[in-house]
């Protein structure tokens, strides 16, 4: 992500010219996941861009938010606001420093029947028309139940399925529900990329103008984040794909040229290098002991159509697409893979969850993936051990269908860090320990930002993992920013998990199918118990939906598993719409030197396992100092019941500096 930033720096800089500034043009305001970026200060990763939000901008459109309802486009946009436009309207961003790249997030609506639209937008620099982009929602706008639906007008996927909108089975109830269409329309936004041609200064404004023939009624811009791309890389001494017949037009299949490319590069001990152009592949690229490099993600561009399958794989695939993947561990898995410095640009609409249409996947050990930037895959990247020892830094994913990144069975020692992800489908980063067990792993200074379903950042079993310094920002629904969980066939937690020096923002999200809200972190016992060594040390809660921290099991197993012995120290927790710690299982916490204000209903709110026996709850709080705000009064210790099972929401003060 800061690929020759510094020659960027030192050769473009002398072409970047000064034009007058909009009269009208307001400051810029740079923010880090919709805050000022003093409150998230070492913690995320360490970005090339400077992030700033349409809502901050000058516009003659209209600010929409905030809200944090899910299924609405203020819900899903970073900070809970973003500005929509009509045709003729613009929204316009004063440069903070030099760029001469921008990505825009954005939304436009769906076609009537699904499938998406595509619309344009008019990109003007101090007054000058500089490109025009043409946007589209056909990677956007799912609808319905899980795993969701492209088609608005679709009945219930499972009619036999609880619904919070009647509170009923609707297949069970007599007369039946009427449910509105769209059913839960959600996955609003996509974000694209644009190269200025030359590099602009500090002061200069960016314009995005709706042209008034607009096919879109309606245009949202979320945000704009300006980039300074440094000089396309070059590798001399590399296996070029160029010379195995790719097409850096993407009007010819590049596949079988790239595995040429490959052959040749094990064979002589080169690299394979991917010179700047759009190379088309429609299916996996295998890769096993070999390196390959691009010019950089803004300028080498792996693109492929999604492909239907004549019959399904044995893993159930039912299509294929674009990815680079190791191979199976059942064969051994792939070693010393190194991939670096293009993009991936899947063609995936529809959630299929066998389909392995993933940007990267399969089984890589001692490799490492650096500088990627993948949009429009299932999965970013997705490995299935067993497997050690995988680095992977400096990436970009966004718009997923589901996972940003998934370390799933027997992934050991191995690290992701300063990886930024936004707009995912289901959990951003997530350690799965199904059959077998992960180990060892690092998660650390990663950014994620607006996951539309479930977490940012999920720990499923596991031993010894550390999820450290990340920045989570803006979860919507059904999920928060950290979950540590027993479940989905999760081996048990043993060892040491450590959690610590995470911030958090708009997070402790409502979860639709219990109808009650989350923490920021919750820990849900479903089974077995949660029993480790686990230590949540200098975490930072900010403006909580509902609680900062969650303990919790589900009804039916409430009575049977437990969450005995979870360390909080030295959190700072700034603003919640109900409490500070929510205790719905059995088991105990201790708390030292934890600061909270702003606390919008009981700081413990302690209902147990709901059986309310006269000895009180089920679980216990252990006082052990420091404690500051009042959120922890003597009287609530150690297990007295303060149990409202849904308390009133008192919207918190945005976090300032403590």
């Amino acid at each position: 992500m800061r690929i020759l930033l510094a020659a960027a720096v030192a050769v473009t800089g002398l072409m970047a010219l000064q034009a007058p500034a909009s009269a009208t043009a307001k400051p810029p305001v740079v923010t880090r996941a919709a805050l000022d970026p003093a409150l998230v200060a070492g913690r995320g990763a360490d970005v090339d861009f400077a992030e700033q939000e349409a809502e901050n901008a000058t516009t003659n459109g209209t600010v929409i938010g905030p809200g944090r309802d899910a299924y609405t486009l203020p819900a899903e946009a970073s900070g809970r606001k973003a500005v929509k436009l009509t045709p003729g309207q613009y929204v316009e961003f004063t440069l903070p420093r030099a760029a001469n790249a921008i990505t825009v997030r954005y939304s436009i609506p769906d076609a009537p029947g699904g499938g998406g639209i595509t619309a344009p937008l008019d990109v003007s620099v101090n007054g000058h028309k500089r490109a025009g982009m043409t946007l589209t929602s056909q990677y956007a706008w799912l609808y319905n139940q899980y795993p969701f639906s492209n088609d608005p007008n679709a009945g219930l996927l499972h009619p036999d399925w609880w619904i919070t909108e009647c509170s009923c089975v609707p297949d069970a109830t007599t007369p039946a529900p009427e449910i509105a269409k769209p059913y839960r329309p959600n996955h609003f936004y996509d974000e694209q990329r644009l190269l200025l041609g030359r590099t602009y200064r500090a002061g200069d404004t960016v314009r995005l103008t709706v042209p008034a023939g607009s096919n879109a009624a309606w245009t949202v811009v979320d945000l704009l984040d300006s980039h300074l791309v440094g000089l396309p890389h070059v590798e001399v001494l590399a296996a070029n794909v160029l010379l195995f017949g790719a097409d850096p037009t993407g009007r010819r299949d590049s596949a079988e040229a790239i595995d040429k490319a490959i052959a040749f590069a094990k064979r002589t001990h080169l690299k394979v290098y991917i010179p700047p152009g759009t190379y088309q592949v429609n299916r996996h690229i295998v890769v096993d002991d070999v390196t390959i490099t691009g010019a950089g993600s803004w300028y080498t561009t792996i693109k492929g159509r999604q492909v239907d399958l004549d019959t399904p794989a044995p893993d159930g695939s039912v299509h294929t697409g674009v990815g680079f993947y190791g191979k199976d561990a059942s064969a051994g898995g792939s070693r010393n893979v190194h991939l670096s410095g293009f993009a991936v640009e899947g063609d995936v609409r529809e959630r299929i969850d066998t389909d392995q249409v993933n940007g990267v996947g399969g089984a890589m050990s001692d490799s490492t993936i650096d500088g990627l930037h993948i949009r429009h895959t299932k999965v970013g990247m997705w490995f299935d051990g067993p497997m050690r020892n995988l680095k992977i830094t400096n990436n970009v994913i966004v718009d997923q269908i589901a996972d940003g990144l998934n370390f799933h069975t027997g992934v050991t020692g191995s690290v992701v860090s300063n990886n930024f992800f936004r707009n995912t489908g289901d959990d951003a980063l997530a350690m799965w320990s199904e059959k077998i067990v992960n180990a060892g792993n690092t998660v650390d200074h990663n950014t994620i930002q607006t996951p539309v379903l479930a977490n940012g950042i999920a720990i499923y079993g596991g031993t010894d993992n550390t999820v450290s310094n990340n920045l989570i920002a803006d979860p919507i629904r059904e999920g928060s920013a950290i979950q540590v969980g027993s479940r989905f066939g999760a081996e048990p937690f043993a060892g040491k998990l450590r959690i610590t020096g995470n911030t958090t923002a708009r997070a402790g999200t409502y979860e639709l199918n219990w109808n009650i809200g989350l923490g920021a972190i919750w820990f849900y016992a479903l089974e077995k118990d949660i029993d480790a060594d686990i230590e949540v040390s200098g975490d930072h809660y900010l403006d909580s939906t509902y609680n900062a921290i969650m303990l919790v099991s589900e009804w039916s197993v409430k009575d049977q598993y437990a969450i005995p012995k979870v360390r909080f120290k030295d959190i700072r927790v700034d603003g919640t719409g109900t409490s500070v710690v929510s205790a719905r299982v059995k088991g105990s916490a201790s708390f030292a030197n934890v600061d909270a204000r702003n606390v919008g209903a009981v700081g413990v709110n302690n209902c147990g396992s709901f059986n309310f026996p006269p000895t009180g709850s089920e679980f216990s709080v252990t006082d052990l100092g420091g404690n500051d705000g009042g959120w922890l009064a003597p009287w609530m210790l150690p297990n007295t019941i303060t149990c409202d099972d849904r308390p009133p929401v008192v919207p918190p003060p945005a976090p300032s500096p403590w």
